[in-house]
């Protein structure tokens, strides 16, 4: 039966080409034809050329899969954590991707459930599925975790939780940091009576960031109200009494720094209870920058960002370079924050 007039032709793509393709084209083995494409052996200037013309006629694109497998990779990178929730780890993750996004790198993304025996389990699961590499993130905690030794056959990347053991590489947030600059700031809009709400006290994040705030108000011969003020936790129900307890001891303090965004909406709340108006009467900052927070506050609430996404760039960068033959270093390294300002702070207008 033939076409008529209006039939539409399908036409088949294409057939990708293959190195065999770009072997026959160049006239040489296909040994040689992979040796030129990748750079690598004893071959004659000429026969290189005549290979590279025939893949770019032929619009050859290697496979990375037999790219890896050539190079004994599998283009795969495995990402261990113990947050149940994803607070952490998803920007983490979504850092990490960005970047082995780049060399063309797949993420396996475990979750050990703060089990420290599925965690061993996860572990030899990705290694039987033969990553090149490992990223452990913690959360949510910041204290350091045990490390998962020097024995791994893969290069290993912990991030936000550091690891134990000095021999292994370490990115942190700088906590310090963190509850430095957010004193800093209140004390340049011209704060004199802040004051501090805690989260755990067992955790580091929480420690950490009221030491830097007392540091930078003693500089200034100022303390820090509400150090030490007993044991609390992350809710906003702590967060609430911790603000009214403040308070009854401080009515005259005129700026909060809360350990998260979560204990800063909790003094929002109170603060507007007792009348008080932010940021004219009381400044509030929180940590961690969490979008689902501070742009849902009102005002909407300064915080310091702890830039959780870089960490992940990073540590999928220093993997990505250790791969490539690059040292991969040891130790802790803490990363720089920084301070997204908004309402709660500097009023509008």
């Amino acid at each position: 039966m033939g076409l008529e007039s209006g039939d539409v032709v399908q036409q088949r793509p294409a057939a990708r080409a293959t190195l065999a393709d770009v072997a026959r084209r160049a006239g040489v083995s296909k040994g040689t034809a992979s040796k030129a494409l990748n750079g690598r052996g004893e071959i004659r200037p000429e026969t290189r050329q005549r290979v590279l013309e025939a893949a770019d006629a032929l619009s050859f694109t290697p496979s990375v899969l037999a790219q890896n497998l050539a190079n004994g990779r599998t283009g795969t990178v495995g990402v261990l954590t113990n947050d149940l929730e994803g607070r952490f780890v998803i920007p983490i993750l979504m850092g990490a991707e960005d970047a082995l996004g780049a060399g063309r790198i797949s993420v396996i993304l475990t979750d050990a459930r703060g089990d420290a025996i599925r965690e061993q389990q996860q572990l030899r699961t990705l290694l039987e599925r033969q990553i090149d590499g490992l990223i452990v993130v913690g959360g949510p905690r910041t204290d350091p975790r045990p490390s998962l030794g020097q024995d791994l056959p893969v290069p290993v990347v912990y991030a936000y939780a550091p690891s134990e053991d000095p021999q292994d590489l370490s990115l942190a947030a700088d906590n310090v940091q963190a509850g430095r600059i957010a004193a800093e700031h209140l004390w340049d809009l011209g704060r004199r009576r802040i004051a501090y709400v805690g989260g755990d006290p067992t955790y580091a994040a929480s420690r950490e960031r009221e030491a830097g705030a007392a540091a930078a108000l003693a500089e200034h011969g100022a303390t820090l109200l509400g150090t030490g003020a007993g044991s609390g936790n992350w809710s906003e129900r702590w967060g609430r009494a911790a603000t009214t307890r403040l308070l009854a001891q401080h009515p005259d303090l005129d700026a909060v720094v809360a350990a998260s965004d979560q204990l800063a909406r909790a003094a929002l709340d109170i603060l507007r209870d007792h009348g008080r108006r932010v940021p004219e009467d009381v400044a509030v900052v929180g940590h961690d920058n969490w979008s689902l927070v501070v742009t849902n506050t009102r005002p909407e609430l300064t915080s310091v960002d702890t830039r959780l996404e870089l960490l992940g760039r990073t540590a999928a960068s220093r993997l990505f370079a250790a791969l490539s033959g690059d040292e991969l270093g040891a130790g802790v390294e803490l990363l720089p924050v920084e301070l997204a300002v908004r309402g709660s702070t500097v009023a509008d207008g």
